[in-house]
């Protein structure tokens, strides 16, 4: 538990965070994990502690954000109007399932079944039906990405923001680095609500750590703009098992060189 009412269900794989709010309507289950058992797992402790699951959240429309056990129950599945309309075309496309399992890490392949898949619904007003739950959307990172304070307990749930293993991973699909940028200045805007923050990889932030992360991949960001070494912990002394995402990085580097060629 990491906040009144707010737990922390992690992944071995990514360390993928899933965080389930209770509510008067039950648990709110935000990114629900990866692989069928650890959801089955996240299932029966929700069992276990009394919390039946009453709605299910999507902080944005990466494969590892998007999928549902049937041990969590037939309720709704909210994202934000980006997320929602991006998973129908995912969905709406002939051989999306086929294109979905060749872009899983292999070390999952057959661990994931892919009917409840993406089946992601548009927030009313962009709002979750969720009291004390207050909806953050913003453009960095990934089309239809929000974040999530949970207003009670001072929790922001960060989706692919604010990690301690990732560098900030954009997407290159759009502008990438003004998009992060103003990702950032919205999860600014909430700093003051919040004391504790819930990224979608990696460990848990407190207190002042939670502006301290927003300023260090700002900085990371700022330096990939400009073709400056970040000089970021995650690229350059990262956590044992995490070597590999220095390629991230890498491939960052050559990406914004690329497009600032032209």
């Amino acid at each position: 538990m990491v906040g009144v009412g707010v737990w922390v269900h992690g992944s071995g794989l990514l360390g993928n965070n899933s965080v389930v709010v209770a509510g008067v309507g039950g648990g709110l289950v935000v990114d629900a994990g990866v692989t069928d058992g650890e959801m089955g797992c996240l299932a029966e402790d929700l069992r276990g502690l009394g919390v039946r699951v009453g709605a299910g959240f999507a902080t944005h429309p990466d494969w590892d954000h998007v999928l549902w056990h049937e041990g969590l129950g037939d309720v709704p599945r909210y994202g934000t109007a980006g997320c929602a309309e991006f998973m129908r075309e995912v969905r709406g496309a002939v051989g999306w399932r086929d294109r979905v399992l060749e872009g899983l890490p292999p070390e999952i392949a057959g661990e994931m079944s892919l009917e409840l898949y993406g089946v992601i619904t548009e927030a009313p007003g962009g709002e979750l039906p969720w009291e004390g739950v207050r909806v953050v959307e913003h453009p960095g990172h990934a089309v239809g990405h929000a974040a999530l304070v949970v207003e009670e307990s001072g929790v922001l749930v960060a989706g692919d923001m604010l990690s301690d293993v990732f560098v900030p991973m954009l997407d290159f699909a759009r502008d990438p680095v003004e998009d992060y940028l103003a990702g950032l200045r919205v999860l600014e805007g909430v700093v003051d609500d919040v004391d504790v923050v819930v990224p979608g990889h990696g460990s848990v932030g407190r207190g002042g750590e939670v502006r301290e992360r927003i300023e260090r991949d700002r900085a990371y960001v700022e330096a990939l703009r400009d073709g400056r070494d970040p000089r970021d912990r995650r690229v350059t002394d990262p956590p044992e098992g995490w070597e590999w995402t220095r390629d991230i990085h890498a491939g960052q580097v050559r990406q914004w060189a690329a497009r600032a060629s032209g």
